[in-house]
């Protein structure tokens, strides 16, 4: 069991390194370089806004981690947070983040093993807890990534997620 456990916050902790540490910045900082109409530019129909994406990812982490492990209700309609055409501002969107991480952060420390192992239906698939944990981290790693590629192409700009980081040294 003290196995399990450990396993248990490494996950949960790495939940938290990627979607609070990594992810939600880069996308705030995505934002802080954009316009408020630029947020809501597209390149095709058959292509997302940085507003729908963002919509998106606060919608399936509402949906895979807090209804259906946390028992929050499902009151989500996937499909208007690709329809919307604008109308939400930069500061809506972070603000929607952060309540997400807020929401996240009653729930995280509640979190256990057997939540990890339990088995439940999430939209068509039937997944355990530690899958949709994998799958949401993957998932706004994913979209981040959109942001930010939409982002350079807008503004032609290095987003310096790593800050001048040495990434081409070896570890010792």
């Amino acid at each position: 069991m003290k196995k399990s456990k450990n396993l248990k916050n490494q996950l949960v902790g790495e939940f938290r390194r990627r979607i609070f540490e990594e992810n939600m910045p880069r996308i705030k900082k995505c934002l802080a370089e954009i316009s408020e109409t630029e947020v809501w530019w597209r390149p095709n129909e058959n292509s997302n806004a940085i507003g729908n994406l963002v919509l998106h990812l606060c919608g399936n982490v509402r949906q895979w981690i807090l209804a259906t492990m946390a028992g929050q209700a499902d009151f989500r309609e996937r499909q208007t947070e690709f329809d919307c055409r604008g109308g939400i501002s930069k500061q809506e969107l972070i603000d929607l983040m952060e309540k997400l991480e807020a929401d996240l952060e009653q729930y995280l420390p509640k979190i256990t093993v057997e939540d990890l192992l339990k088995i439940s239906p999430v939209q068509i698939y039937v997944e355990s807890g530690f899958c949709k944990m994998v799958h949401v981290i993957e998932h706004f790693s994913y979209h981040t990534g959109q942001i930010a590629f939409a982002v350079k192409v807008l503004k032609n700009k290095d987003l310096d997620f790593y800050n001048d980081a040495a990434l081409d040294e070896k570890p010792v």
